[in-house]
C-alpha cells in the first residue's frame, strides 16, 4: 500500500536497479544472470534463471515447473518476438521417447516486460528470499494456426535456431502474428521473408477444414489428429519499472529508476498434432 509522501519503504524482496546512466550518456552493452527462488501454485519453491544482454537487446528466463517440464520464455525486443519453449517428460511406459520440446512464436507487445537494458542491470539482495509476483496478469489463450520452418526462423528471430532446436518439428505461431512481422516496413531482415515463398509459414489444418477434428482431449485414438491444448505459466518475471522521485537543493524535482515491478502470467497454446500421441498430457482424467 502506498503511504502520503512517505520515502519509499525498504522491501527485501525487491531486485533493485544500478544507477541509469546519465541521460545523453549511453551505457555500453551489458550482459546479466541472476537466480531467483520463487513459489509454484501448489506450494513447491523452484529456482528461475533470468539472463539479460542489451546488445542483442534480448532477454530469457528459464524455470522447471511443478511436473518437471522446463520452461523458457525468451524475449527479443529487436525483432518483436517472444519465444516459449517446453521441454516436457514424455510418458516412456506409452511409447513417447524421454522428453518432447515444443515452441510457441508470438509477437512481442511493448510494455510486457522491463527493457533489457534495464534486466541487464538489476542487482539482487537476500537471495534466499522465496518471492511471489506483487500481480498476476490475466490468463492468455491462443490459437497457434501457424508451423514455422526450422531451417528459415532466424530470418524472424536469430534465437530461434538456438532455442527452438529439439522442436524442429513442432514449432507453432499465429496467423495474426505472421501478418504484423511481415508487415513491418522499417525492418529489412523481416521484409525479406516475403521472398520465401511460403515455405517458411505453414497454415495447419483447423476444425473448419476437417470436420471430424477434435480436441485431443475428447479423441480416443491415440494415433489421430486432434487439436492438443497446452498450458505454461511464468511464475515470476519484471514486468514494469518503478520511479522514485528526488528533490535537488534548488527545489527541483526528477524521476529515477528505483526499482520494478514484479508479474504472472499464464499461457494456454492450442494448436494441430498429426496424432494424440503427441499429446497425452491433454486428456480427460
Amino acid at each position: 500500500m502506498r503511504g502520503p509522501r512517505r520515502r519509499l519503504p525498504a522491501l527485501p524482496a525487491l531486485l533493485w536497479l544500478a544507477l541509469a546512466p546519465l541521460p545523453g550518456a549511453p551505457g555500453p552493452a551489458a550482459r546479466a544472470e541472476l537466480r531467483v527462488r520463487v513459489r509454484l501454485p501448489g506450494g513447491q519453491v523452484t529456482e528461475e534463471s533470468l539472463q539479460a544482454d542489451s546488445g542483442s537487446d534480448c532477454i530469457s528466463l528459464e524455470l522447471r515447473t511443478a511436473d518437471g517440464a522446463l520452461v523458457t520464455l525468451t524475449a527479443d525486443f529487436r525483432q518483436e518476438v517472444k519465444i516459449f519453449r517446453a521441454l516436457i517428460l514424455g510418458e516412456l511406459e506409452r511409447g513417447q521417447s524421454q522428453f518432447q520440446a515444443l515452441c510457441f512464436v508470438t509477437r512481442l507487445h511493448r510494455n510486457e516486460i522491463i527493457p533489457s537494458e534495464s534486466m541487464a542491470k538489476l542487482r539482487q539482495k537476500n537471495p534466499r528470499t522465496v518471492r511471489q509476483a506483487e500481480e498476476v496478469r490475466g490468463l492468455e489463450h491462443l490459437s497457434m494456426d501457424v508451423a514455422v520452418n526450422f531451417s528459415k526462423g532466424a530470418q524472424l528471430s536469430s534465437h530461434i535456431h538456438n532455442v527452438c532446436a529439439e522442436a524442429k518439428e513442432a514449432i507453432y505461431t499465429r496467423e495474426e502474428d505472421v501478418k504484423f512481422w511481415l508487415e513491418k516496413g522499417n525492418n529489412v531482415s523481416l521484409l525479406s521473408l516475403t521472398g520465401v515463398d511460403g515455405s517458411m509459414f505453414e497454415v495447419l489444418p483447423q476444425t473448419s477444414d476437417l470436420p471430424d477434428l477434435q480436441r485431443c482431449k475428447l479423441c480416443a485414438d491415440r494415433w489421430k489428429p486432434c487439436i492438443c491444448s497446452y498450458s505454461l505459466s511464468i511464475e515470476w518475471y519484471p514486468c514494469m519499472l518503478k520511479y522514485c522521485k528526488s528533490r535537488d537543493a534548488g527545489g527541483k524535482v526528477s524521476s529515477y529508476k528505483c526499482g520494478i515491478r514484479s508479474c504472472q502470467k499464464g499461457y494456454t497454446f492450442d494448436y494441430y498434432v498429426p496424432q494424440k500421441q503427441l499429446c497425452l498430457w491433454d486428456e480427460e482424467t
